[in-house]
C-alpha cells in the first residue's frame, strides 16, 4: 500500500513540476494546484494510514493503541480548504489577465510592466537594459589535465 501511495506522491509532483515550468499561465496554476495536492497527500500518509481503528479512546484507557493519528488528517482538511480557495483566486486573477493581454503566454505578458514614464520604475533603455548573456563562442573553455 505504501509503495501505491509513494508512485503516486510521485507521479504528482513529476506532473506539478512539470506543469508549473510550462509557458502558459493557466497550465502554471495548475500545476501549483497539483503540487499542493501532493504535498496535501504526503502530510496524510503519515498519519498511520493503514489502521481502520477510530481515534476514540475506550472506556477505562488512557492511551490510544492502534488508532490513525487525527493530527495529519486535520492539517490536511485545513490545507484543502486553503488551497482550493488559492487556486480559486489565482484562477480569477489568471483569466483577468489573460482577457486584459490577450495572451497566455508568459514570455509575452512582459508587456505588462510599467510604462518606461512611470516615475517609479527607471526608464528602460531597449537593448541597453537587457541583461548580457554570455557567448558561447566566447567564453573561456577549460582544458582537461
Amino acid at each position: 500500500m505504501i509503495w501505491l501511495l509513494a508512485l503516486t506522491v510521485w507521479v504528482a509532483v513529476s506532473a506539478g513540476i512539470y506543469l508549473s515550468l510550462s509557458k502558459d499561465v493557466f497550465r502554471c496554476v495548475l500545476g501549483l494546484g497539483i503540487l499542493g495536492s501532493a504535498v496535501n497527500l504526503v502530510l496524510f500518509v503519515s498519519g498511520r494510514i493503514e489502521v481502520m481503528e477510530p481515534a476514540v479512546v475506550p472506556l477505562g484507557e488512557t492511551v490510544l493503541r492502534d488508532a490513525a493519528n487525527p493530527l495529519p488528517q486535520a492539517l490536511v482538511l485545513t490545507a484543502i480548504v486553503i488551497g482550493f480557495a488559492l487556486v480559486c483566486f489565482s484562477l480569477a486573477l489568471v483569466l483577468r489577465l489573460i482577457q486584459r493581454a490577450g495572451t497566455d503566454d508568459a514570455l509575452e505578458l512582459r508587456m505588462a510592466e510599467p510604462l518606461p514614464t512611470d516615475p517609479v520604475k527607471p526608464p528602460y533603455n531597449g537593448a541597453a537594459h537587457e541583461p548580457a548573456w554570455p557567448d558561447a563562442a566566447s567564453a573561456p573553455r577549460k582544458e582537461a589535465a
